[in-house]
């Protein structure tokens, strides 16, 4: 039975295996060696080392220079020639790290001078060749199509969803970028908004653990760059998409007695369309997406224990209806061969009706009262982006200037129904805040005759008024006095160096990232707990790998870095939110940042149809942010607050195998064990009246596994199937139990391979339940959150 059960898994799995063609490019110059005058029209042939073979050739131009482009990985043999001068011969050695290598000047004299090996990259498979990073093609992911992007993120290796959050090996300060930049549509500290980015306007996902210099230092778990579609043909071309499907298609649990019903059957609907028109040196693209769900966002059943013996029973109950558009257009401007032009502007539209319902009973199954709630929130992002590149004539070489500026609106309101025995108070809130966020940068490179040099300069300013207002109804519980105004201010500038080598054996890169940060934080001096804070800091963010080469398809290194976690603008923001009506998150204006040292040591062996890479991490951080859950020894309330806990630790080891077995099928298995601990500590907690906080050292070993595997069943049809285990884990003071799903997905290409039909199915078995126990100052609890996971998709494009 167990044999079965084991087989059963693997084959109930997918393959999220992706390959990338990168353009290789090798350039120099000639010149006669006696009077440095430049040499045109020399003949430049590359022939293979071991057979003498020709592969490709070209010739200078009227300066001398010249450029040979698509290079694999290997060992060449480079021969310049022209008349009246001898030919010159010399070995070229190809790698895997730099996109573009310089040669420098190739001086023809009547010696022959052999020039050292260089640096060129070759195809890169789903683990880079420097072992830094993941990439992923969506296009691939057939089981998560017509979703969002925090679906489609479920089933890649590293990658766990808890409480809506991404974690990257088990840790969630992820910083999340789209193309390259951070937005507000994804946020300026931590992830954001996941959730609500249609998979359908996305190319590819990386996922990168070890960040060089040029990255913004924030977020130590890592980096997730999100890479929307863009299309490069020719011509005029686009691509329209239909998805629709339905999910929560049962009731998993009864609700507790007279409250609305929870949503069943909801709708899901992805209409999307790209647009591209290339001519010349002009191309215009356009990228439009709706997307429409209804969701049971929430549906949590509680009971909570207090140390007087105090029993209740909660459940909480939120159907969300969400509207999201995103519509991306700009220009590409090739003035000429060196000079490019490019402006875009994105706007992000939001709109979020939620409908709670939070009934309390006794252990008698008594209602004590009943709490409900309508949200209310549309969320506004408009991004204007203006980059300029200039080519210098050598290959590779590049000089880009950047500008980019973010404004995002946050228009939120709260109405309550507070349903006591003798008396129904109705209280609300409205938050207002706009956010506005300037981003200027400049980047240079240099390709080198060993790899390359990086660096660069980047400013950002960024400003958050906010304005909070609550009306309170009859016998109100929420807090008039925690109201008023704030407003956030933060400016960074940074500098940064990166320096790269590679020969035959041995690959190294260190890199310097130096980061000034002024964030104050002001609060209306009518604020009854919180007043302004802030801090500032000059600190340096180094990173290193070093990695030796038994031979090409054998390598070992040894990565460092260090990193910091701000706290967002939401972690500090001082304001109580009450959709939840006993368990009362509110910010921390005094908390400060987190910093994190990684240490990393990765190996990576391939083989023809497939590959083996393991890692061994360990990450220790200083200041770790973490949300405590206290009382105030007066109510059963219970508080929830950010704070600065002292010393934590995240170490592990990573696998991911692949393996083609067949031409038509692959498989591929991920798996990641860690151990996560939080030293013991004790904390202040000021609101909403001041009380000491303290807990024991807190530690578990955790991990999850994902087998995976792709199926072409036929020339046109293709299927993907991917279960997932993630084992307990610990959570804030508390622990979460595990969990397991199952995902199905199949396309068939249609209209001579320009239209494509898709069904899927994600938690096909409707086991992803959220089950934690939470050992609070006072109280314990326990949940199970029977939130819609399952969901039934079908979709259409078509290519024109």
């Amino acid at each position: 039975m167990i044999k079965k059960i084991i087989l059963l898994v693997i084959i109930t799995s997918f393959s999220s295996k992706s390959f990338s063609q990168i353009d290789v490019t090798v350039s120099g110059m000639v010149k006669e060696r006696e009077t440095q005058a430049i040499i045109p029209y020399a003949n430049v042939i590359l022939k293979l080392a071991n057979t003498n073979v020709f592969v490709t050739g070209t010739a200078t131009n009227e300066e001398g220079r010249f450029t040979i482009e698509n290079i694999a990985s290997g060992n060449y043999i480079l021969e310049v020639s022209v008349i009246g001068f001898n030919t010159e011969k010399q070995s070229l050695f190809v790698g895997e790290l730099s996109k573009f290598l310089d040669v420098k000047t190739i001086l023809l004299t009547e010696n022959i001078t052999s020039l050292n090996e260089v640096l060129v990259t070759t195809e890169q498979e789903e683990v880079s060749a420097k072992m830094d990073k993941k990439t992923y093609s969506l296009k691939d992911n057939i089981s998560q199509s017509g979703g969002s992007v925090l679906q489609a993120m479920q089933n890649l290796p590293s990658v766990t969803i808890q409480e809506g959050k991404v974690q990257l090996r088990g840790n969630d300060k992820v910083t999340v970028l789209i193309d390259g930049k951070q937005t507000a549509i994804t946020g300026f500290g931590n992830q954001n908004g996941l959730d609500n980015i249609p998979a359908s306007a996305i190319e590819k996902i990386e996922i990168i653990n070890n960040p060089s210099s040029k990255y913004d230092a924030n977020g130590n778990a890592g980096i997730i760059n999100i890479i929307y579609k863009k299309n490069k043909v020719q011509g005029f071309n686009g691509k329209v998409g239909f998805t629709g499907g339905l999910g929560s298609l049962w009731e998993r649990r009864t609700n507790l007695p007279d409250i609305r019903p929870q949503y069943t059957m909801t709708p899901k609907i992805n209409p999307s369309l790209a647009l591209n028109y290339r001519k010349n040196k002009v191309n215009v693209f356009f990228q439009g997406d709706y997307l429409y769900t209804e969701t049971l966002n929430k549906n949590e059943f509680v009971k909570r224990v207090y140390d007087d013996g105090t029993i209740i029973n909660r459940q909480t109950k939120r159907n969300r209806d969400t509207q999201f558009i995103t519509l991306k257009s700009g220009l590409d401007w090739t003035f000429d061969e060196q000079n490019t032009l490019t402006v875009s502007a994105l706007y992000g539209g939001e709109i979020i009706i939620d409908n709670g319902d939070e009934p309390f009973v006794d252990e008698n199954n008594e209602r004590i009262y009943l709490w409900r709630f309508l949200e209310d929130e549309v969320k506004t992002t408009i991004m204007a982006t203006a980059n300029y590149q200039h080519k210098f004539k050598e290959a590779g070489r590049l000089l880009n200037i950047g500008f980019n500026y973010t404004f995002h609106r946050e228009d939120e309101k709260y109405f309550f129904e507070n349903i006591r025995p003798t008396f129904t108070g109705l209280d609300s809130f409205k938050l207002l805040s706009d956010e506005q966020v300037y981003d200027f940068n400049v980047d240079y490179v240099r390709p080198l005759k060993y790899g390359k040099f990086e660096t660069g300069i980047k400013l950002r300013k960024r400003n958050i008024p906010i304005n909070m207002q609550f009306f309170q109804g009859q016998n109100s519980p929420i807090d008039a006095g925690a109201g008023g105004w704030a407003e956030y201010k933060e400016i960074i500038p940074a500098l940064y160096g990166n320096y790269s080598f590679e020969n035959e054996t041995v690959e190294a890169e260190m890199g310097l990232r130096m980061e000034y940060v002024d964030l104050n934080y002001l609060v209306n001096p009518d604020h009854n707990t919180y007043k302004s804070d802030g801090y500032n800091y000059t600190e340096p963010f180094p990173n290193m790998r070093f990695a030796y080469k038994f031979n090409e398809n054998n390598k070992i290194s040894v990565f460092y870095n260090r990193r910091v976690d701000r706290p967002n603008e939401v972690d500090i923001r001082i304001f109580p939110k009450y959709d939840d009506a006993e368990l009362i998150k509110v910010g921390n204006p005094a908390l400060r940042p987190q910093f994190t040292n990684l240490i990393e040591l990765g190996y990576k062996t391939s083989w023809e149809k497939g590959s083996l890479y393991g890692a061994l991490y360990h990450r220790f951080a200083h200041g770790t942010i973490t949300r405590i859950s206290s009382t105030n020894g007066t109510s059963n309330i219970i508080y929830a607050i950010f704070q600065n806990v002292g010393k934590s630790y995240n170490s592990g080891l990573e696998m991911i195998f692949e393996q083609d077995v067949t031409d038509w099928y692959s498989l591929n298995l991920n798996g990641n064990i860690y151990r996560n601990q939080i030293d013991a500590f004790t904390v202040l907690n000021l609101y909403p009246s001041p009380n000491t906080f303290s807990a024991n050292t807190q530690k578990a070993t955790s991990g999850n596994l994902k087998l995976n595997n792709t199926l072409k069943l036929s020339k046109k049809v293709d299927a993907q199937m991917s279960a997932v285990y993630l084992a307990p884990d610990i959570m804030p003071q508390g622990k979460i139990d595990s969990r397991f799903s199952l995902d199905l997905g199949i396309k068939k290409s249609i209209q001579k391979g320009k239209g494509e039909l898709f069904l899927n199915a994600t938690d096909l078995l409707n086991t992803m339940t959220v089950k934690t126990d939470i050992f609070g100052q006072g109280f314990k609890y326990t949940s199970s959150n029977y939130a819609e996971t399952q969901v039934i998709r079908l979709g259409y494009s078509y290519k024109f």
